[in-house]
């Protein structure tokens, strides 16, 4: 068999690449829901069993003291509980469904975070939200992808800012440039995903924390609850557990109910942006766990990459073989011209037969020798190579291309 044979051989492995992530991601999940339920499972379940015994107990003595059979009890119980379901509480709270109450519910539907405490009971209520959501969430979901766009856009100014003046103050920049650096104003350059990350975690800690330090005094609860409550509610999880904002009556009720608003809006929507820069962290991941994957299972990629490796090297016939190997046959770009003026001799090229033969003016040597020094990233051989986040759908889309791990010119 051929050594180009074997490269080609070799790609067809990464033309299902996208299939390939999707069947990893599924059984990493799968594999990741096993050990949060054995882990959740040892550490509530005996406190479960605890609960049950002391209500059982409490039941069979409320029972012989009021002479009142188990059965008529638990009737009356489940009567409770539907009264619970209802809005009715053994203490004071807001009216579910005033205006004010049926905000704060719409609120809940359509940013999906359903914390389940107010439902509704008619039919009518419930055939209306099922069309109400449906269009509600699609805007909430368009809404939270345009405020990605915009945030990793101001993040994307504000770190370029910051980079050009520490570039300035360096002192990298040639004498040519130094003077008109807004002219060039790094084009090539994106902000990492790790840069981005950072900043999104510091901004939800922060609001989180900020919106702890409020809920703590004015609901009652402890700031581990308070903290345990932001993150159910910013990542729209949504337990129910712990509900903001449901008392009848609260000192400075209006501005606490506005901050309320303000923080869950701010706080789902970092929370939104940081969970999908998580996911292209992740899709790298998954990225280098099927590279490596497919060198393993075919050796023949060594092979083809140790020979590609040393096909810059000069030396007879060179540039008969690399016309096989060292490019598909219908690429096309600058890497076509960097053998034209290579010998088939073994002497050494000079400075000036290699400038000669890539075309390569002092002017656009002093560009690359500027962005060397700047650190951009930069197209090789002007064609990009495909690394998993090309396309994408919705906000993967969206941060298509604006980041660096996963611009194509990587």
């Amino acid at each position: 068999m051929m050594p180009g044979q074997r490269l080609r051989g070799c790609r067809s492995l990464h033309w299902n690449e996208d299939n390939g992530r999707f069947a990893l991601l599924a059984v990493l999940i799968v594999l990741y829901l096993l050990c949060g339920a054995a882990v959740f499972s040892a550490i509530e379940r005996p406190s479960e069993l605890r609960a049950h015994g002391r209500w059982n107990g409490t039941l069979l003595n409320f029972s012989e003291t009021f002479n009142i059979s188990l059965q008529d009890l638990s009737s009356f119980l489940r009567e409770y509980e539907a009264a619970i379901a209802a809005g009715v509480r053994a203490d004071a709270l807001r009216p579910r469904w005033d205006f004010t109450g049926a905000f704060y519910f719409v609120g809940t539907v359509v940013s999906t975070i359903g914390f389940g405490m107010t439902t509704p009971v008619t039919i009518a209520g419930k055939v209306f939200l099922i069309f109400y959501g449906l269009l509600g969430c699609a805007a909430t979901i368009l809404f939270f992808n345009l405020f990605l766009e915009r945030i990793i856009t101001l993040l994307a100014v504000v770190m370029k800012a910051v980079r050009e003046r520490r570039i300035r103050n360096s002192g990298l920049l040639p004498p040519g440039i130094q003077h008109d650096f807004s002219a060039y104003s790094l084009p090539g350059w994106k902000p990492s995903v790790y840069h981005v990350m950072l900043i999104l975690g510091v901004s939800a800690i922060t609001i989180s924390c900020c919106a702890s330090a409020m809920y703590t005094p004015v609901e009652g609860w402890a700031y581990l609850d308070s903290l345990y409550f932001c993150f159910v509610t910013f990542s729209t999880i949504g337990f129910g557990d712990f509900v903001s904002s449901q008392s009848a009556a609260y000192e400075y009720q209006s501005l606490y109910r506005v901050a309320n608003f303000l923080f869950m809006l701010m706080g789902v929507c970092c929370i939104y942006s940081l969970f999908n820069v998580i996911s292209i962290v992740i899709k790298q991941v998954l990225n280098w766990m099927l590279e490596k994957m497919s060198c393993l299972f075919c050796q023949r990629c060594n092979k083809a990459n140790t020979f590609l490796g040393r096909r810059n090297a000069i030396r007879p016939g060179s540039r008969g073989r690399q016309g096989n190997f060292g490019q598909p046959p219908d690429s096309d770009g600058p890497c076509d011209s960097d053998t034209e003026g290579r010998r088939l001799s073994g002497e050494m090229i000079s400075m000036k037969d290699l400038a000669a033969s890539n075309k390569v003016s002092l002017a656009i040597m002093q560009k690359q020798l500027s962005e060397s020094a700047n650190g951009y990233p930069r197209t090789v051989c002007g064609s990009t190579r495909h690394n998993g986040f090309s396309g994408g759908v919705g906000a993967l889309g969206i941060m298509n291309n604006r980041l660096a791990e996963t611009s194509n010119s990587r």
